[in-house]
């Protein structure tokens, strides 16, 4: 693993085109190339427009089995640029069988590993249950040239039980494509919280576990066909290193970042800060209930 590490992140708008976004794609990641880029990050499902809008069985021809032609861009991509490329797609398993996949391939274009994504959300705008099975490949971290990756997809990072196990199986680094945005009824107010919050917890993910975090997020208005829905994706893909610190910050809009991240500071930082020496792993037991009334005794 390098002392330093050159992360690319691409932020993006989409179109309902898979070709113009897979050539919008190679044509950021060849800029970003130029710069001696190590790692690229790619949003959620950059191949298309965020379908999970509404329910509708059409959206299903989206998917693409893997390997299949996405597989084979990107593993070009990855191989003509030189750069291990994390990339999200929709994964058609067999035939009504679709998971939200992260895919992540090697500088020689061969894939190292793939993640499914294991917590689905059921929110209006985000009908993901719908189309998605949850992951069956657990939280495993995706060994590279560069570096041991702990790739999950959005919902994902809500759950710090998910960043952690990723870090005892030794990522050192979390990477998490995103789609998630603001409902148009929402107050401005609420819109801050909201994205205060998600870049919160996301931190608190960095910290808690001594290792850096990359957030890639999609950007720009997209409106449902069928029910007229708007989601204004937020954007503000961060990285931020292990003590939560921003490294670097995109805004609402298109933007592709370069940051350069220290990987020898995760052992600094746990050091004087072992969070991992002092778990109580024995009294951990009731975390794998789903609830614990202690009123009514009731599990």
């Amino acid at each position: 693993m390098k002392n330093e590490l050159i992360v690319g992140t691409i932020q993006m708008t989409c179109n309902d085109n898979r070709h113009e976004n897979q050539l919008k794609t190679e044509r950021k990641i060849k800029k970003l190339a130029n710069e001696n880029i190590d790692l690229i990050v790619l949003q959620e499902l950059h191949d298309s427009l965020y379908f999970c809008q509404t329910e509708d069985v059409k959206q299903f021809d989206l998917a693409q089995e893997l390997p299949g032609q996405a597989t084979q861009f990107y593993s070009m991509l990855a191989k003509k640029y030189n750069v291990v490329l994390v990339a999200s797609l929709f994964e058609k398993r067999t035939a009504g069988l679709y998971h939200n996949t992260a895919v992540v391939f090697e500088k020689n274009g061969s894939i190292a590993g793939i993640y499914r994504k294991m917590h689905i959300p059921d929110d209006p705008g985000y009908y993901e249950k719908f189309y998605f099975a949850p992951g069956d490949l657990g939280f495993e971290p995706i060994k590279t040239s560069v570096g041991t990756l702990g790739v999950m997809i959005c919902w994902d990072q809500w759950y710090p039980e998910a960043a952690r196990i990723m870090a005892l199986k030794g990522a050192d680094i979390l990477i998490y494509p995103t789609a998630i945005g603001y409902d148009f009824k929402d107050s401005e107010e609420e819109r801050k919280t909201q994205l205060n919050s998600w870049k919160t917890i996301q931190k608190s993910h960095a910290i808690a576990n001594g290792i850096p975090l990359i957030c890639v997020n999609r950007s720009g208005v997209e409106i449902s066909e069928n029910s007229k829905n708007k989601i204004h994706f937020w954007g503000n893909s961060f990285v931020c290193d292990p003590q939560g610190k921003t490294l670097y910050q995109a805004d609402e809009i298109e933007e592709s970042g370069i940051t350069t991240i220290c990987m020898n500071q995760s052992e600094k930082v746990r050091r004087n800060w072992p969070f991992l020496r002092d778990r109580r792993i024995e009294e951990y037991y009731e975390i794998q209930k789903r609830f614990i009334d202690h009123k009514k005794g009731l599990f």
